[in-house]
């Protein structure tokens, strides 16, 4: 559910969310519009990978929880990826963790050729199929639906393979105090070995994730050279993250 929907789009994606079973006869109900017309944007859904169709319906083709983060803060992590895609040159050579923000920023590096993009991230496939100049390396792994993502030691073991110049990670939370962490223990040990191959680690998170303490510990502040978020994010903690060195964005 990366991609741009329409607004009939996102409307239709939410009910099926909601309820998996809902009837096309429900759908054109609830949002007003023809059967007809249901069938047609649901065609349009299934072409671009957002539902599988089924009899009478269509089920999401993401994990519940996908779908869920994929409709947080939406605005908010388009600008901020398109503020982490400036920070990349033709030429360059990335590393893109798994996450909904992280993976926009393949997106936005359409048009900027000879880029080398290693990632464990399914939600990244779309864009290297509409960016030729975009050169794609999947790691392999133990496959999680609810991250689109390859983890594991298979996962860890072939991303120690490639040095890159900037890896972009995401995260559940981050403090001053106790840095980046994450719900998934799996997760974290990707970030911890990206950053490991990187020569600096750009974390992009909206401000809701401020203040915020994951289960499981990720990286130090002193791990991260650059923190893109939203406008959102208070004063206050901007001074402080400053005040530790780090260069931060607010867009």
């Amino acid at each position: 559910m990366i991609q741009s929907l329409t607004e009939r789009e996102q409307s239709l994606i939410d009910l099926i969310v909601e309820d998996p079973n809902c009837s096309v006869s429900r759908m054109s109900k609830t949002l007003q519009i023809s059967s007809v017309t249901v069938r047609s944007v649901l065609n349009s859904l299934a072409d671009k990978g957002m539902i599988v169709r089924t009899w009478g319906g269509a089920v999401p083709a993401f994990h519940p929880a996908m779908a869920e983060r994929q409709r947080a803060a939406v605005e908010d992590k388009h600008r901020i990826a398109q503020a982490a895609a400036a920070l990349v040159d033709e030429g360059d050579t990335i590393m893109i963790e798994a996450g909904t923000t992280t993976a926009l920023v393949a997106r936005y590096i359409l048009g900027k050729r000879g880029i080398s993009v290693v990632s464990n991230s399914t939600l990244i496939i779309p864009y290297a199929r509409a960016n030729p100049q975009l050169s794609l390396t999947m790691v392999g792994g133990s496959f999680r639906p609810q991250t689109e993502s390859f983890v594991g030691p298979i996962a860890v073991g072939e991303l120690e393979r490639f040095h890159v110049r900037t890896a972009f990670v995401g995260t559940d939370g981050f403090t001053i105090e106790h840095g980046l962490s994450t719900h998934l223990v799996e997760g974290a040990e990707i970030v911890r070995k990206m950053a490991q191959q990187a020569e600096r680690v750009v974390m992009v998170a909206d401000s809701s994730k401020w203040g915020h303490r994951g289960f499981v510990a990720v990286l130090p502040l002193s791990g991260v050279t650059h923190i893109i978020s939203d406008v959102g994010l208070p004063q206050q903690a901007y001074d402080e993250l400053t005040g530790y060195g780090l260069e931060v964005q607010r867009v």
